[in-house]
């Protein structure tokens, strides 16, 4: 059986078996003559045919490489990876396709559901190779855009694919084969991006597919593991709480993921609005809800008739020359308060936060942080990592407490 009378769902370019150069040049007169709308000499894989015929009524010119117009500029690509939520799936991502990449004819690409590449990893050599065809971080490599290739493709599709020379649709990338294989969230089947690997034709192999496959496959599975964490975490936090309330609650993630109730229907799920802060707020089935905030989440209190609670932060900066180095921060609401001990960098941030209330730009934060403006994917980095565990309390652009929080700025010995 050759590679275009594979049904199964797993189907590489090329079998064990098949030469990969006569088999390319098949490929070449297969492509042209569905370019020009000659009779072809095979049918491709249906996975291709379906992304050729997707692309010739898109209007796409297989002459034209349009790789590079849409590249993302670094403020949006470091945006884009924080939103993906796939960052903290990359190096065991890395780690599962190492076998793949230490030779050095390949690369790693790992792109969010747009089809934009967010991180990529290999050889200087292989990276350089990569750079002539625009497959770089912030490029956009959707199908529509680049025509069909695994991480395109595989997006379209929802499957694993590997796509091989001349099964790319834009004549310039014939020289190239990848493999892609998509991550969805395992809370609700929803695509996140494609973990890729990519290389010169000749380094095709029909188990890279099966491989990328069960890594994704892993990654999915550690995301799901991840949550299970998180939610336990949350849960253990609110439970004595929830204990304590004299009316219906729950305590939900950032998202809304439900980690605890009390007198209240199970569920799974609470959908929240966005830009999430303190106070009150309408919640389909709930009705009025009271929120507050907890480390990695919120507390949702059906609201009674009186007006809102309101939600203080104190900063406790320690006396001293530094007045930073382990600096409390307390969050005090009317079901309760709880206290986070920050490490000396995240306390700097959190006080100097405290202390502008109109916020900053990661400019200045990086100038405040290092003496330095030009340091913001440090700080961009800090602010996620500080963002999640205290949820819709800080918000970006530019950052700042939320707005309707009371923040306090208090020496630990006041």
């Amino acid at each position: 059986m050759n590679a275009y009378e594979s049904g199964s769902e797993l189907e590489p370019a090329v079998h064990a078996g098949d030469d990969p150069r006569a088999f390319a040049s098949v490929l070449s007169a297969v492509h042209d003559a569905a370019m020009s709308g000659g009779r072809m000499p095979a049918r491709p894989r249906g996975v291709i045919d379906d992304s050729w015929q997707r692309l010739r009524r898109a209007g796409l010119d297989p002459d034209v490489d349009c790789v590079g117009e849409r590249t993302l500029q670094l403020d949006e690509l470091e945006e884009r990876r924080r939103r993906s939520g796939l960052a903290e799936v990359v190096d065991e991502l890395a780690r599962g396709l190492d076998s793949l990449i230490a030779d050095g004819d390949n690369i790693l690409v790992v792109s969010d559901a747009d089809g934009h590449v967010l991180w990529r990893s290999g050889s200087s050599k292989v990276l350089t190779r990569a750079d002539t065809l625009g497959f770089v971080e912030g490029a956009d490599w959707a199908e529509g855009s680049v025509g069909t290739n695994a991480i395109g493709t595989a997006l379209m599709s929802g499957r694993s694919v590997q796509v091989f020379s001349a099964e790319h649709f834009v004549r310039s990338h014939h020289s190239w084969t990848c493999t892609g294989a998509p991550i969805k969230d395992p809370r609700t089947g929803e695509m996140l991006g494609v973990v890729d690997v990519s290389g010169p034709a000749a380094t095709i192999h029909p188990t890279t597919l099966a491989l990328v496959h069960a890594v994704a496959r892993l990654a999915e599975s550690q995301l799901r593991e991840s949550h299970h964490r998180r939610l336990d975490s949350l849960r253990a936090v609110a439970a004595p709480i929830l204990a304590r309330m004299p009316g219906p609650a729950l305590a939900v993630d950032t998202d809304g993921w439900v980690a605890a109730v009390d007198t209240v229907s199970p569920r799974s799920r609470l959908i929240l609005p966005p830009r999430l802060g303190p106070g009150r707020i309408f919640v389909n089935a709930l009705g009025e809800c009271d929120v507050e905030a907890l480390p990695g989440g919120w507390l949702v209190r059906v609201a009674e008739t009186s007006g809102a609670s309101s939600t203080r932060v104190v900063v406790r900066v320690p006396a001293g020359p530094s007045g930073v180095g382990n600096v409390e921060v307390t969050v005090e609401g009317a079901s309760g308060a709880w206290t986070h001990r920050c490490s000396p960098r995240h306390g700097d941030i959190l006080t100097f936060l405290a202390r502008q209330p109109d916020g900053v730009t990661a400019a200045r934060m990086s100038t405040h942080l290092f003496g330095v403006d030009d340091r913001t994917v440090t700080v961009r980095a800090e602010m996620s990592r500080l963002r999640k565990h205290f949820g819709g309390l800080l918000v970006a652009g530019p950052y700042r407490f939320v707005d309707g929080v009371d923040v306090e700025v208090l020496d630990s010995e006041d």
